[in-house]
């Protein structure tokens, strides 16, 4: 009888073993936390827009234009790692139906239809920060970025800070060849190298009218990322994709709120910076220090509007140049910022 009773002890363990091994291997390689309401809200009369955020601190007037531009309906937050503290965050703020964060951590993930669905049935969306090189690396050619691309055709307001605000330009610093928890690439490693292996420029991740032909740059005065921008631009340039060949730097805890006819406003406490230039560098090459000339600035602070299709706005206007990896401004002082 002993032997009998350990056998189906020993029997029930092995069915226990296989039932948790099996139901394991089904559960879904992503998270989705939701708050709200259950189901999903009917259509609603979205407004559309971008909100391009500098990093930092998050900016509580931008989560509030997404919401408003939302209809009130389903808010989500997409990542590639992290947790759901955006919930009760942009809840705090907004009154809408549901808010929720997906987190899609691998192409498994980004394989699932039930992700592309719940990017679909949203009414906003958020790209957090993080790394955007898994964003690139995770999402491309896959039902994820096909799901974002449909949603921005349809009106869904969008937005991102830090790496969530690098995916939405045509043009993305993909930060591909970056080490592991390894150090950013720095302005001063470009400038003296605008081929440096860190340099890496995907392009057409999403698709978003007003941002063709730009790049953009986060956490943009308080890390030095000018220099960096201006070898994006350089390399862009020379690679024959856009002329002009356009960018965007902003601040920490500053926001460009930009509506879908390309009409922007600079919403924080920092500066938004628009860059433009249509002149080779005249110096670009493996090794050697960038020179380039002609790159013209138009710095934005809160409450100052922008025009991107026209690509004029109402700041203080000044150009820039870099002569053998140093960047020369015609501000008063040489002010680069």
């Amino acid at each position: 009888m002993k032997n009998i009773a350990f056998f189906f002890a020993w029997s029930m363990a092995l069915c226990g073993a296989r039932l948790v091994a099996q139901d394991h291997a089904a559960a879904p390689a992503y998270k989705y936390i939701r708050t709200g309401e259950v189901k999903d809200a009917p259509a609603r009369n979205l407004s559309g827009g971008f909100a391009l955020i500098g990093g930092g601190k998050d900016l509580d007037e931008a989560f509030v234009w997404m919401c408003r531009r939302s209809g009130g309906g389903d808010f989500l937050i997409v990542r590639a790692a992290g947790t759901d503290a955006y919930n009760p965050y942009v809840n705090s703020l907004c009154k809408q139906n549901s808010v929720a964060t997906l987190i899609i951590p691998n192409r498994q993930a980004a394989e699932d239809s039930a992700v592309a669905r719940i990017i679909r049935d949203s009414e906003a969306i958020f790209i957090a920060g993080g790394d955007q090189s898994n964003y690139i690396n995770f999402w491309s050619n896959t039902p994820v970025q096909a799901a974002l691309n449909d949603s921005i055709a349809r009106g869904v307001p969008i937005g991102g800070t830090s790496a969530g605000l690098a995916v939405l330009g045509e043009f993305i610093y993909s930060a591909q060849n970056d080490q592991p928890n390894g150090p950013n690439l720095t302005s001063r490693d470009a400038l003296a190298n605008p081929f440096h292996t860190q340099i890496t420029i995907a392009k057409d991740f999403l698709q978003i009218t007003p941002l063709r032909g730009v790049i953009t740059d986060s956490h943009f005065s308080s890390r030095d990322r000018l220099g960096r921008t201006l070898v994006f631009l350089a390399r862009i340039l020379q690679s024959g994709a856009a002329n002009p060949a356009r960018g965007i730097g902003i601040d920490e805890r500053t926001a460009v709120l930009i509506a879908p006819d390309g009409s922007a406003d600079v919403a924080g406490t920092g500066s938004a910076y628009f860059f433009q230039t249509t002149r080779p560098a005249s110096e670009i090459s493996p090794e050697h220090p960038l020179s380039i000339a002609a790159i013209s600035v138009m710095k934005e602070t809160s409450g100052k509007k922008f025009r991107l299709a026209a690509w004029t706005g109402d700041g203080i206007r000044y150009e820039l140049s870099v002569e053998n990896g140093s960047v020369r401004s015609t501000q008063p002082g040489g002010a680069i910022y």
